[in-house]
């Protein structure tokens, strides 16, 4: 099924800059479109801006940073400025779409993403994940009407936005497996058709990796319908279980320990890209921690898995930090991270596993040895 095909199922219309985005025009006619940037993506909106203005009137409300955060006061300064609008456009990637959606769904009204970079999986999700009290929180949002993309743009972003994409997509394979074995070790439902969905996208995605370390445009097609797609996985679910395991559970510890330092916070694909490597190192060595009831079918599923080496030289090619330290993060935080960052949803994952089995007091080293 192709992504036309398959976002029509879910009712989110996927279009492209040669067709002139026919469909997103129609919808718009007559209407007043709040266009959302940031001074990043600012100039990038023009063209869309002109084409809005045919159809309707577009009202452009940019956030003076080039990097806005998604939480309570942006999220605000977006509803204030759509109050009069009957349509929400967000000219950006992973914080913009996610401040666009989240104040679509407070106003009721539609909303769309005219696609920057191919950064993350949120573009299609009904959930968004803000900061709120310097806490990292999951809201539900809008899922968009509307998805534009113009491959050249996607293509020119800078490199390491497409290895966070990348990191993104990679993840789930660490997810997926510990979706299955919290199915097995706590009973917790597991949906056949969400992980099959994602996991099949996943796999052609890997494929692509070497026309996207060439900076093809075919290969940055690939990652943007597995972004896509991984959205539609968790609409599926009714959650971002498909989506989301340890590795974002690390990012998302990450986050708050950027924001209490007030320090620039890495993409999101940046620091799941690093998790996955973590889940995996976790999953390869499970066998040699001491054994628990159920380990068997674990190993069999960590067993699947694709190596801690593959997945480190994909993100290393799009030239994505493989260490923490290369965020200088103190070694400390990251310490204390592996012991904590199960905590931040009541999801199990391989952090929970290691951390409630007690396998962590004698992994950590191992970790710092290898990741930092």
């Amino acid at each position: 099924m192709n992504i036309q095909t398959l976002s029509q199922k879910f009712g989110v219309n996927v279009e492209t800059e040669e067709s002139g985005f026919p469909t997103f025009v129609q919808r718009v006619k007559g209407k007043r479109v709040l266009v959302l940037t940031d001074a990043k993506t600012h100039p990038m909106s023009q063209k869309i801006v002109s084409l809005i203005q045919k159809a309707g009137e577009a009202v452009e409300f940019s956030y003076p940073e080039e990097e806005p955060i998604a939480d309570e006061k942006t999220v605000n300064a977006a509803l204030a400025a759509a109050t009069d609008c009957d349509y929400l456009l967000a000219v950006g990637a992973g914080t913009l779409n996610d401040i666009c959606k989240r104040a679509g769904y407070l106003l009721h009204k539609p909303c769309g993403v005219f696609a920057t970079a191919p950064s993350m999986d949120g573009f299609t999700s009904g959930v968004t994940p803000l900061i709120e009290g310097g806490f990292k929180i999951t809201r539900e949002a809008q899922v968009v009407s509307d998805v534009l993309l113009d491959y050249s743009i996607l293509a020119a972003a800078p490199r390491m936005m497409i290895g966070a994409g990348v990191g993104d997509i990679l993840a789930k394979y660490c997810c997926l497996t510990d979706w299955r074995i919290s199915s097995y070790l706590t009973g917790e439902e597991y949906n056949e058709a969400a992980a099959n969905l994602m996991y099949e996208t996943v796999e052609a995605c890997a494929e692509s990796v070497p026309a996207l370390t060439r900076g093809e445009e075919g290969g940055v097609q690939k990652l943007m319908e597995a972004l896509l797609i991984s959205g539609y996985a968790m609409v599926v679910a009714g959650n971002s279980r498909p989506a989301s395991g340890a590795e974002h559970h690390i990012s998302h510890f990450l986050e708050m320990d950027f924001l209490k330092r007030g320090e620039k916070i890495p993409l999101h694909g940046v620091k799941v890209g690093l998790g996955t490597l973590v889940s995996l190192y976790l999953y390869h060595t499970l066998p040699s921690r001491p054994a628990f009831d159920g380990c068997e079918k674990v190993y069999a599923e960590a067993q699947k898995l694709p190596s801690v080496e593959w997945a480190e030289n994909i993100l290393a090619s799009l030239g994505c930090p493989t260490k923490f330290s290369e965020l200088r993060i103190p070694r400390e935080t990251i310490r204390r991270m592996f012991f904590e960052a199960y905590k931040i949803r009541d999801r199990f994952t391989i952090l929970t596993l290691y951390c409630q089995k007690g396998f962590m007091a004698d992994t950590a080293e191992e970790l710092l040895a290898r990741f930092y």
